[in-house]
């Protein structure tokens, strides 16, 4: 086996050990504090901070891991997200919004010190010419693991059921001390790290095609969280009487069918997409919600319109998400890989922010019909914008 190969093999089950951590904690999260009586729109603001700090980490670690290494900054992460899940272990009078709300923090600056390494990573494993391969393969890391996040919704809600919220958090904890012991002994070489030592002023991209992506793609996962993360779970359960194993099931399943379809994303787009490719994919997207908005406005959100909606839009989203993926790590400069992937996935991070805030606001201000007429409008933005990215 290649070094590069080997390399690859280690970041990537790194990075599956710790996806399957954060969906668990996810859905324990989600679960245990609605038992606890917290409203939904209580639950969705526990992770106010992890997507916030997603926003800093990814601008901040795009600079560190150029400094330091990316093997370091992706141990780093390991560590904090064992950090954060023990110290959600406390008794539960200690277990109030504010302690959970930390917690969630130092899991949100874990999560983003992790992903950027991983992808940052490959771009080093992959020749400059090879963009099918390099396609292929953050395809493959990036769908793999958002089907694990989905896996891990389904463990986590297990794991309450079966040992409990303290017990599943120590077995989490056990299990990602282990693969951050692993990693600490594989992942020695400095990947990636910069032969000059970037000042912090360097953050920021200067590259336009970069800074333009960054923007379509704040839009894009607006989009999708501003009708996702809160109203529609909270529409299924309060005008729908969905059960909330039916809403958690339903939910873990798609985050699943989205992973494997984003990791076969080449296979539908072809192994070297060109940006037109990434434009017309978001303007089907932007179609896709579209109808949706307007056959709920015109009969009511049902059960079947929203679900069929979903599954539709996500795996045009899927594609969507693959192709802003590739073309990120593709225009990265080499340089100064993991300061642009961590610059673009602040943008990443901070549209999911933006969607999740918007989305409790929205509906309970107004409708789930808002905040659909407001994620179509997102993706319009978002078409516009990626129409306008040039590549190098």
């Amino acid at each position: 086996m290649s070094r590069e190969l080997r390399q690859y093999l280690i970041i990537t089950g790194n990075y599956w050990g710790f996806t399957l951590t954060d969906g668990a904690l996810r859905m324990l999260v989600v679960l245990y504090f609605h038992t606890l009586g917290y409203s939904a729109l209580d639950i969705a603001f526990l992770f106010l901070f992890y997507e916030f700090f997603g926003v800093v980490t990814n601008l901040v670690g795009g600079w560190l891991g150029a400094r330091i290494g990316l093997n370091r900054t992706m141990n780093l992460g390991l560590f904090l997200q064992i950090l954060a899940l023990a110290a959600l272990l406390v008794p539960n009078s200690f277990l109030t919004i504010a302690w959970v709300m930390a917690a969630q923090a130092l899991s949100g600056i874990a999560k983003d010190l992790n992903k950027m390494s991983a992808k940052s990573a490959i771009k080093s494993l992959v020749p400059a010419d090879h963009n099918s391969r390099l396609y292929r393969l953050v395809a493959v890391l990036t769908g793999s693991k958002n089907a694990l996040k989905g896996i891990g919704f389904f463990i986590g809600g297990l794991m309450l059921s079966l040992l409990g919220f303290h017990t599943a958090i120590l077995c989490m904890v056990g299990f990602l001390a282990l693969i951050w012991i692993f990693s600490l002994i594989t992942l020695r070489a400095p990947l990636q790290r910069a032969e000059y030592k970037p000042k912090f002023s360097e953050m920021w991209s200067k590259s336009r095609a970069i800074n333009t992506l960054s923007a379509a793609r704040l839009f894009l996962f607006g989009a999708r969280d501003v009708w996702f993360v809160v109203a529609l779970p909270v529409y299924f359960s309060s005008q729908l009487d969905w059960t909330h194993a039916s809403v958690g099931a339903f939910f873990a399943a798609w985050v699943i069918g989205y992973g494997v379809i984003q990791a076969s994303a080449p296979l539908v787009t072809g192994q070297n997409p060109s940006q037109t490719a990434t434009t017309g994919w978001c303007v089907i997207l932007t179609v896709v919600m579209g109808l949706i908005t307007a056959i709920s406005w015109v009969y009511r959100p049902t059960a079947p319109v929203l679900v069929i909606g979903l599954l539709v839009f996500g795996a045009v989203f899927a594609i969507n998400s693959a192709l802003h993926s590739f073309n990120i790590v593709h225009l990265a400069d080499h340089k100064r890989v993991s300061m642009d992937v961590g610059f673009y996935y602040m943008s990443n991070a901070a549209g999911r922010l933006l969607g999740t805030v918007a989305s409790g606001w929205l509906y309970t201000q107004f409708s789930l019909l808002a905040c659909l007429l407001v994620s179509t409008l997102f993706l319009l933005s978002s078409s516009i914008i990626v129409s306008r990215v040039s590549t190098r």
